[in-house]
């Protein structure tokens, strides 16, 4: 798959078949978060891959109750770390939630060329999710992902028109 493809057919996947990740693909779709950008190329990143069924329901319970997360064979964790960050983006802000987001993104688009499904999971209690898995108190939670072999095919979601979003010169 092309990463156009990729890019147009990736969808937010709920339903996941009990099936495992080989190992050699897990590994696969993290060094494609591994490989992203970031600013002055800091990588102010951690990502936890968590398999344990318990540690995973725990995780659901921390988002929110949502459920479908921990029927994922793999819960992914990104994990932002500030001091590691380029600080001033802007000249307002530190990096590292822009650096994990692409991140993740290289990884949910490896994942879908691989066949895998995901699902962006911004609804989640910090510190319960920080507790459950000993992240540091100087390390930030993003975001987590479930990550497996789609049960669902979603339809597509709309998107607003490209003239929509893009203007050329000047802020309209």
């Amino acid at each position: 798959m092309d990463l156009m493809d990729a890019i147009k057919t990736r969808r937010s996947i709920r339903r996941y078949k009990q099936v495992p990740v080989p190992e050699a693909i897990l590994k696969e779709v993290l060094n494609a978060a591994r490989l992203a950008p970031s600013a002055d190329n800091a990588q102010p990143w951690k990502f936890v891959a968590v398999r344990d069924e318990e540690t995973k329901l725990r995780l659901a319970a921390a988002s929110n109750g949502q459920k479908f997360i921990a029927q994922a064979p793999v819960v992914v964790v990104a994990c932002g770390i500030p001091e590691e960050a380029f600080p001033t983006v802007g000249g307002y802000m530190s990096s590292h939630v822009i650096d994990v987001a692409i991140a993740l993104d290289h990884l949910t688009l490896a994942a879908h060329s691989c066949g895998l499904g995901t699902c962006w999971i911004a609804s989640f209690k910090e510190e319960k999710v920080r507790e459950i898995l000993n992240v540091p108190e100087d390390v930030r939670v993003i975001a987590l992902t479930p990550l497996g072999y789609p049960d669902e095919v979603p339809e597509r979601t709309p998107r607003k028109n490209l003239e929509e979003l893009v203007v050329y010169d000047r802020y309209q």
